[in-house]
């Protein structure tokens, strides 16, 4: 995807040109230096969120969250590095909010999430959550179960996952079926369709956390290849 510049060479961090429309700037703040960022149009009943699969800097690979003002509220940077082991959610300001590690036993790999609070010599803390994979031999569906760490039993199923191997757009549920979330190819203010790296976030259930939200929409582009 094409980008704009936006602070000079020395710094390389970037703006797609899809950010480049006629709405009212905003300021956004990079270590002390600001930049201009426009505005999004905003969805009329749900919270939306815009995710931009790549890093501001230097177009890595990440992901870049929006909210609806145009605000950059989530951000994962991982340089040259695709589908990595682990990676970080931070906040626009960089704090750390969550880190996401693979785990691998022989064909199966979990996906576990650590909320973060500080406490970084902590080596035996329990993961807040775990992503598994719903195995399902020759098929296109892609299912994934969220848990709450500790209790593995069917009742302890938070959310799941469902979209299509090399798919972007997915849906997420609630134990009981309700749809929490559902993503889908953004479209411009004047209804282009923008590439596939490029989301919009719709929250049906507007009442979540939205860093663990976020973290496990990232798992999800990770199983999928995508960051």
């Amino acid at each position: 995807m094409e980008a704009h510049k936006v602070f000079g060479k020395e710094d390389g961090i970037f703006c797609p040109k899809w950010l480049n429309v006629s709405f009212s700037p905003i300021s956004l703040f990079f270590g002390g230096e600001a930049a201009c960022f426009p505005c999004m149009t905003a969805d009329s009943k749900a919270e939306t969120f815009t995710l931009w699969m790549k890093s501001l800097i230097m177009q890595g690979n990440g992901l870049t969250v929006f909210n609806e003002n145009g605000q950059i509220v989530f951000r994962i940077d991982n340089y040259d590095e695709k589908s990595s082991r682990e990676v970080s959610l931070m906040d626009l300001g960089g704090r750390l909010l969550f880190t996401l590690r693979r785990k691998s036993i022989w064909f199966v790999c979990d996906w576990e999430g650590f909320k973060e609070d500080g406490n970084v010599n902590n080596e035996e803390r329990k993961p807040f959550f775990r992503v598994k994979k719903v195995l399902g031999f020759f098929s296109k569906k892609l299912s994934c179960d969220v848990k709450f760490y500790g209790d593995e039993s069917p009742a302890s199923l938070c959310y799941r996952f469902e979209g299509l191997w090399g798919k972007t757009t997915f849906r997420i549920l609630d134990n009981r079926g309700g749809v929490v979330a559902e993503a889908k190819r953004k479209q411009s203010s004047i209804g282009v369709l923008l590439g596939e790296d490029v989301l919009s976030l719709v929250l049906v259930q507007t009442n979540l956390d939205h860093s663990l939200l976020m973290a496990l929409v990232t798992v999800y582009l990770l199983i999928q290849h995508r960051i």
